[in-house]
């Protein structure tokens, strides 16, 4: 199985986000029992909490349950687990460089260099922000993780070929 890991800073607004935008994408693709997918944080703000309410919302809003997610930080184990650990900005990106075993680097990568329509390079954190940031996040992420679905859907193909 192939497995993706979204990560922001607390694990509580935009990688639970990406992480349900992603799994519906593959459960449309069809491709849910070839292609794992989670989501932590950087930091231990928020562990075993559920989402931010606010991004719950605007997710229920566009079809998405975060519900059932709850807040967990990434792990040495995530490292070497994952095939693909996609992060929301350069903070995380960063953290997470210095957390990771050399061995694992090429596994890094920004979510936003999946993005076709946006150039932020980014995904800016909506916590302070009011509903519409929460709302701007979802474009960014829906948009991003078509691209990465499109990149996924390569990889299993080439697997399954192997």
């Amino acid at each position: 199985m192939y497995k993706v890991l979204f990560v922001s800073t607390g694990n509580f607004c935009r990688s639970p986000s990406a992480e349900s935008v992603f799994r519906s994408m593959l459960e449309e693709a069809g491709l849910s029992d070839l292609v794992g997918v989670d989501s932590a944080g950087t930091h231990s703000y928020h562990i075993g909490e559920a989402p931010d309410a606010r991004a719950q919302v605007a997710a229920r809003k566009r079809g998405y349950d975060l519900s059932m997610l709850s807040a967990r930080q990434v792990t040495k184990n995530d490292f070497r687990e994952f095939d693909l650990i996609l992060v929301m900005d350069w903070e995380n990106l960063s953290a997470l460089q210095q957390m990771c075993p050399r061995m694992y680097h090429h596994k890094l990568m920004l979510l936003m260099r999946f993005s076709n329509d946006f150039e932020e390079a980014t995904v800016p954190d909506p916590y302070m922000g009011g509903s519409d940031t929460f709302s701007k996040v979802l474009d960014y992420l829906e948009n991003a993780c078509q691209g990465v679905l499109e990149v996924v859907r390569k990889r299993v193909a080439q697997y399954q070929a192997a």
